[in-house]
């Protein structure tokens, strides 16, 4: 079983995911996250259905199955999350101003590395607490 990453953004208003294969590279657009996930979903559906039809050779991920990972990208994670963790709450964990998550948020910005690793060590944080209540 071959695994697929699937990478998740935001910009523009849309999320987007790109799949890079071995032979081809798969790109999808749409207005929410679940719509995203499908819009992935079926284009790998498409792509396999043509290499099956195609008569060449079939690539090892339509041979063997495959399974999809997503993977959001900040942008992604923190449009996602706009709307039920406040940018308020989001810059006490992350440690990073209002305005600068919403730029990331927008996607009109990318973080830098280290700007990225506080904004993923804080959802681990809240993910931990949320995880002790009992």
């Amino acid at each position: 079983m071959e695994k697929l990453i699937a990478r998740i953004g935001y910009a523009a208003h849309n999320y987007s995911a790109v799949v890079e294969l071995p032979d081809e590279v798969i790109v999808v657009t749409h207005k929410n996250f679940e719509g995203i996930k499908q819009a992935v979903k079926d284009s790998l559906k498409f792509s396999k259905e043509g290499h099956l039809e195609s008569g060449d050779v079939v690539p090892d991920w339509v041979k063997n199955g495959y399974e999809v990972e997503f993977k959001m990208e900040i942008s992604a994670l923190l449009q996602y999350y706009d709307g039920i963790l406040t940018r308020s709450a989001l810059s006490r964990i992350t440690g990073i101003n209002e305005r600068q998550l919403g730029h990331y948020a927008s996607g009109h910005r990318k973080p830098r590395a280290k700007q990225r690793e506080r904004i993923i060590e804080g959802f681990h944080r809240l993910g931990k607490e949320f995880s002790s209540v009992e």
